[in-house]
């Protein structure tokens, strides 16, 4: 399955957001993106089609394993492009920017090599 850049960063926000607060419900993702709610839901029922959220009775989002997958990998090449950036001279705002358009628009080989080389750092 492809999934948008969009779709990309909710899953990559669900995490940041898991990691943070424990629970995640729809209107932290609204407040974190400074989003609409109804954009919100509209991307979530996208991801549960998807089966990478379940959405509990109470509200709650909690990633698939699929889902789990997708957000760690793309948060690893975000942290790891911000990082290679920022030693690079880049400064931290830009690096930041820039980590999170190349995220999801870098090949497997090219971002292997930019972390066989911020590993040596």
């Amino acid at each position: 399955m492809i999934l948008q850049e969009s779709g990309e960063n909710y899953l990559e926000m669900i995490l940041v957001l898991q990691k943070k607060n424990g629970n995640v419900r729809s209107i932290d993702i609204a407040n974190a993106f400074e989003f609409t709610k109804a954009s919100v839901s509209r991307a979530m029922s996208i991801l549960k089609k998807e089966n990478l959220i379940l959405m509990e009775p109470n509200g709650t989002i909690r990633l698939t394993e699929t889902g789990l997958a997708r957000a760690n990998g793309v948060l690893e090449r975000h942290l790891t492009l911000n990082q290679h950036l920022e030693s690079l001279g880049v400064s931290a705002e830009t690096a930041e920017k820039d980590a999170c358009r190349i995220e999801h628009i870098i090949s497997p080989e090219t971002f292997a090599a930019i972390k066989a080389q911020v590993k040596k750092q």
